[in-house]
């Protein structure tokens, strides 16, 4: 079997969470019923004009900073032809020509490495609607205009992306850095992003091949599914002598097989036009410039810097980056300098994670600030208190504003460091499990083990594990 170098490029989708739509003033809502937000304009009404959404203009423009493009002081929208149901105007206002944002690139982290996709444009577009399906009838279909006119813009890479699980780890990176913009609820299962899928093979020293295209993916793990299968696809075909023809294909991620829509689609096939109805698209250097001074720092640059200053470790690292407020809480505390990122990020995964997933919680739903914190590991740090203590102090610490020290007394968490009850305990047990003794003494380790289970069990928890165990083992020295 030949040999075969993969080409992937992105065209990912993401819907802007403005208040209204990019030309009208209806409103941007997802889940109201079927044609409740609409107008003459998204209905594609004759006689209705467009105007532009400024809102959604600044949201693009914040996107081609954080992906590092070049931005078009001026663009314009064109007209995108095409017949379907879910458009009532027959052609959909979107950007061809001179698009708002133009050769950027965007890092991540993948496979231990950084990795870089460059992007080739950011246009703005409106989205048609969407036809619902009859469940009684294979051939009755209902169609709701409330997504038409949803404010859209798609991210466009070049074929830079090497293998499915790449174009899983890029798409992960669109939509993190949407969140941290704040432009996008990101809700895949609702179609907030979806993606187009081009794949291509080719032999090593020779051109790109021929791409073909899978439509309107949703789910990270449907992107990785559907370019595996395309890649086999195209390489069974090759192998067998065949050529590759340019399609758009449909992805079925239930049955994990695609479907050709159409074939050899190009942009002439759309008759592209500009748009009449809405002039250029101006923005000042000046506002440029202060959009891009408003873009935070992104979770995949936190993410490259978690791993290769901090040195957490990629799920580590992740997990804390996939939470805009969770990484701000996480920089405030090792910008205190109070403690290594190490230790931050180690009490972070196995205390506050496994809250947050028991109880179905994100961060901004509980109450957890950087000095408390702090203040809570110094108990440990000093002894006051131990580490399963500690997590029952921490589960209350964040779903209350007491203070430390208070929240300690009133659950009796103090450690036990009392020399003579220390003793007095180590004698106790000592007396009351002599088996257990007499194991540990023909050289069965885990009879001490179970020994000091019964110390703290008679401690209430208490005792100070580090010297109990000291204190225990001179006793069975004896």
């Amino acid at each position: 079997m030949a040999e075969y170098l993969t080409a992937i490029g992105l065209e990912t989708h993401a819907e802007l969470s403005t208040d209204t739509k990019i030309f009208c003033n209806c409103k941007n809502r997802f889940g109201a019923p079927p044609n409740t937000n609409v107008c003459p304009v998204c209905m594609g009404l004759p006689g209705a004009l467009p105007t532009i959404n400024s809102t959604a203009v600044e949201y693009a423009v914040r996107m081609g900073h954080a992906l590092n493009c070049k931005i078009n002081l001026v663009s314009r929208f064109d007209r995108k032809n095409y017949l379907y149901p879910d458009l009532p105007k027959a052609y959909q206002i979107s950007q061809s020509n001179v698009p708002i944002c133009v050769d950027g690139w965007v890092d991540f982290w993948y496979n231990d490495q950084v990795r870089r996709v460059r992007i080739e444009r950011i246009h703005m577009e409106e989205d048609a609607g969407k036809l619902i399906h009859s469940e009684s009838s294979d051939i009755i279909t209902y169609v709701d205009l409330n997504r038409c006119g949803v404010p859209l813009i798609e991210i466009v890479t070049k074929p830079d992306i090497r293998s499915p699980g790449e174009a899983a780890a890029y798409l992960k990176t669109i939509r993190s850095i949407l969140t941290y913009l704040d432009i996008c609820d990101c809700r895949m299962q609702e179609g907030s992003i979806r993606s187009d899928v081009n794949v291509s093979l080719n032999r090593p020293g020779e051109p790109l091949g021929v791409r073909c295209e899978m439509k309107n993916i949703n789910s990270f793990s449907a992107v990785t599914r559907a370019a595996e299968y395309e890649i086999k696809r195209q390489q069974e075909i090759l192998d067998a002598g065949g050529i590759i023809q340019q399609q758009t294909r449909r992805w079925d991620d239930v049955k994990g097989i695609s479907s050709v829509m159409r074939t050899k689609e190009n942009a002439d096939d759309y008759r592209y036009f500009p748009e009449p109805d809405i002039p250029p698209v101006e923005i000042s250097q000046r506002r440029c410039d202060e959009l891009k001074k408003s873009v935070p720092e992104l979770g995949n640059i936190k993410l490259i810097r978690y791993i290769s200053e901090y040195c957490l470790n990629e799920k580590d690292a992740h997990y804390i980056c996939d939470d805009p407020k969770l990484a701000a809480f996480f920089d405030e505390c090792v910008q205190s300098g109070r403690y290594s990122p190490q230790v931050y990020s180690r009490r972070i995964m196995s205390e506050l994670a496994k809250y947050l997933n028991a109880n179905e919680k994100s961060f901004e739903d509980i109450r957890l600030d950087v000095k408390r914190f702090n203040e809570l590991l110094g108990e440990v740090e000093k002894g006051n208190i131990s580490n399963s203590a500690f997590k029952k102090a921490f589960e209350f610490m964040i779903e209350n504003d007491d203070n430390v020290k208070t929240i300690i007394n009133d659950l009796g968490l103090l450690q036990l460091t009392d020399e003579s009850e220390l003793e007095r305990i180590a004698e106790l047990v000592i007396k009351q499990n002599p088996k257990s003794v007499d194991d540990y003494k023909k050289g069965k380790t885990n009879a001490l083990g179970y020994i000091m289970g019964q110390c703290m069990k008679c401690s209430k928890g208490k005792a100070d594990p580090v010297r109990m165990k000291e204190i225990v083992l001179s006793h069975l020295a004896k």
